[in-house]
């Protein structure tokens, strides 16, 4: 269980590789020379399209240059080299900001400068949630975690429900509410006690929330506690949601002026021997935590994730990114698949109402105006669909083909 113990430290051997990538955008500008002396939080670069994304550093040492090498979204991208110095020197990456007295645009305008993004995954920069708050109401904190083995949240506010806290209420000013709630599974009742005493004077409740998954879906988790649905987005139904970690770190920055330097990653799976949450720099490489933890086997599965939407990578030589909350190693046992039953189980479990058997059968004549009609771009590819098929089908594969073969047709237009 990764939820007892202490968070591990650990440090890179010699170098660490920051991805210069914000969600799909890949566009950015270095701001530095090689072989120039950074510290922790000096910006390195940002975006020079799309959203704007600072990337700062996470240690302190020379920079050597850009390499491309595997991320953790399958691809291979440019990184920026850092060779450590065993300094760890700290230089301010901005001004810190009084949040009480400041106003609502100069908190988002912050949150920008400071390249907070979303922590849990998603890896969507938090101020564009907040830019315009008109018809939001509620500011929910997505402490949920519902995936298996997953519990770098839970550990980071066990250890710090203060700024839990204090993120919340400032994600609450950002947003022009006083309606902030903090969603925690059921099942965590000593986390559950601990932000209530923490909370108490201030605007921000606790709800439980029931542990199944997948609750910290941010649809589901609307539904579960607004009792509202909608379209693409929760502020339709009235709501920013954001995930604890981010909240976390915002707090941090606010009071430090410090950029995201460390990560608190789950590491879990049989395969691990000795599975914990680790804290590590921004960028360091997997294979170096793998060699501190071990490995049971020379075969395992490497998913970037937890084991129901991580992504199985094909080797171990990406990198942990600001938006990785989780590794998830699985031993090797190849269980082979038979022809589907037709017995709608993917489809009566399909937390965004798809039907995954008629997506597939599209794919397979390459019918993309169809696949689309289905709905397979609203796949969230949350795994549930592999998990329940009794033939053993890759059931979310196949959806994610299709969304592929979606995307690709609209650029070729």
């Amino acid at each position: 269980m990764t939820d007892k113990g202490q968070v591990l430290d650990l440090q890179p051997a010699k170098e660490v590789y920051i991805p210069l990538v914000a969600g799909a955008n890949t566009n950015f500008e270095i701001l530095v020379e090689e072989g120039q002396t950074v510290a922790i939080g000096t910006k390195l670069a940002e975006t020079k399209t799309g959203f704007y994304v600072p990337v700062y550093s996470s240690v302190s040492g020379v920079y050597k240059g850009t390499v491309k090498r595997m991320h953790s979204s399958m691809r291979p991208q440019m990184h920026m080299v850092i060779e450590l110095d065993g300094k760890q020197t700290k230089t301010q990456a901005f001004a810190p900001i009084d949040w009480m007295t400041a106003g609502r645009e100069d908190l988002v305008e912050f949150a920008k400068q400071a390249g907070l993004i979303g922590l849990g995954g998603a890896g969507f920069p938090t101020y564009v949630k907040y830019g315009n708050p008109s018809g939001i109401t509620t500011v929910l904190i997505n402490a949920v975690e519902c995936e298996p083995y997953i519990t770098s949240d839970y550990m980071q506010a066990m250890a710090d429900p203060a700024d839990l806290i204090e993120g919340a209420r400032i994600m609450g000013k950002m947003a022009g509410v006083t309606d902030v709630r903090i969603c925690i599974k059921k099942s965590h009742p000593d986390l559950i006690s601990k932000i209530e005493q923490a909370s108490a004077g201030t605007e921000v409740t606790v709800v439980p929330v029931p542990d199944v998954y997948p609750m910290g879906w941010e649809r589901v988790l609307v539904r579960e506690v607004l009792h509202k649905e909608y379209d693409k987005l929760p502020a339709e139904a009235g709501a920013i949601v954001n995930n604890a970690g981010t909240a976390i770190e915002l707090a941090k920055m606010v009071k430090n002026g410090e950029a995201l330097e460390t990560k608190v990653v789950t590491v879990s799976g049989e395969a691990v021997d000795k599975p914990c949450n680790v804290r590590v720099p921004v960028g360091m490489p997997v294979e170096e935590i793998l060699d501190h933890l071990g490995l049971k086997g020379d075969e395992v599965i490497l998913c970037a994730g937890g084991p129901m939407m991580g992504k199985a990578i094909p080797n171990n030589k990406f990198v942990i990114d600001r938006a990785m909350n989780a590794l998830t190693v699985l031993p090797v046992n190849p269980v082979p698949a038979i022809a589907c039953l037709r017995c709608g189980s993917c489809s009566d479990h399909c937390p965004a109402g798809l039907q995954p058997v008629r997506i597939a059968n599209a794919l397979k004549m390459g019918d993309a105006v169809l696949m689309e009609k289905l709905g397979a771009l609203s796949c969230i590819e949350c795994g549930m669909c592999t998990y329940v098929c009794p033939s053993r089908i890759d059931v979310t594969e196949n959806v994610r083909k299709a969304k592929r073969t979606i995307q690709m047709k609209s650029r070729k237009k």
